[in-house]
Formats: C-alpha cells, structure tokens, sequence
C-alpha cells in the first residue's frame, strides 16, 4: 500500500506540473481538464477511500501551493472528493469507456457541489454556476478525457493499484 501511495503521489505530481504549467497556459480553452480529478478518480475506485482521500489530500495541498487559491481549499476538496469516489471501490465497473465518461461527468458535478459548499468557509473562493460555459467546458474535457487517463494509468496498474491480499 505504501508503493502505491507514493507511486500514485509521483504520479500527481507529474500531472500537476503538466496542469498548471503546460495546459492552463493554452489560451484558446476556457477551461482546462482536471488531470488530478481523474487520477483520485481511477485511484478510488480501484483502491477505495482511504488511499484516494490520503492521495487526494496531499495532491490538493501541492496544488494549493500552485494556486491562487485560499490555502487548505484544494487540500480540503480533494480529500472530501477521494473519500465520496472511494465509496464506489468494488462496486462500480470501471472497464467500461461510457461508463469511464459517465465517472468523469458525475465526478466534475460532485466537484462542483463540493465546491459549492465549501465556499461558504473559504474568502475569495467563487463557486461554479452549473450552467456557465466555464463549467460545461471542464465537463465535456473531463468526460473526453477520463477514458484517455484511465487507460493510461492502467499502464502502471502494478504500482497504482493496491493487492487484494496486501490490503490488510
């Protein structure tokens, strides 16, 4: 488990350093993908809750680091993300491309609910409208691209995803 917590951090981290350095600076996207949305995702629910809020915690509280966002926000969000999407390990199927796009649509909507409520405790922290084209843009990046990421990290299944048997 402690392989696939570090293998899984390496990993976001990476895709960290590709998210704000590289895609956030394409001017024609109004919004960009959430690399990191996607891989708590895959982590979730292929290992469940504790590894996923554990891996979301520390992506978010790297991320805050790199944002302009409130200190503790995005450490707080993708915590509370890894723990709801890990509640969904060993139940859902996650072999499936539609159902990997549905995962990547119903994970931005949680996000944005999440979002929702925690900007009550944040200043300066502005929730989504659901119906803005911000928003719509991430949702249809993200939903073209969980299918694209979770075949990708499948690659590197033998790091990311804990044993059966080691799980104890």
């Amino acid at each position: 488990m402690i392989r696939s917590f570090f293998s899984t951090i390496l990993m976001m981290f990476c895709f960290l350093l590709f998210e704000t350095a590289v895609v956030s600076n394409l001017t024609f996207l109004p919004a960009i993908p959430d690399f990191l949305l996607m891989i708590t995702l895959f982590i979730a629910l292929n290992n469940g809750a504790l590894l996923a809020e554990s891996t979301g915690f520390v992506s978010g509280f790297l991320l805050d680091f790199l944002s302009a966002s409130p200190f503790g926000f995005n450490a707080l969000l993708r915590t509370v993300m890894g723990f709801v999407m890990g509640l969904f390990h060993g139940i859902l199927n996650s072999s499936s491309i539609l159902l990997q796009i549905l995962y990547g649509i119903v994970a931005t909507i949680i996000k944005a609910l999440v979002v929702y409520f925690i900007s009550f405790f944040f200043v300066n922290v502005v929730p989504y409208s659901l119906f803005s084209q911000l928003f719509l843009t991430e949702l249809l990046l993200n939903a073209i691209f969980t299918p694209i990421m979770f075949k990708f990290l499948s690659l590197f299944s033998e790091f990311l995803i804990v044993k059966p048997e080691s799980r104890l």
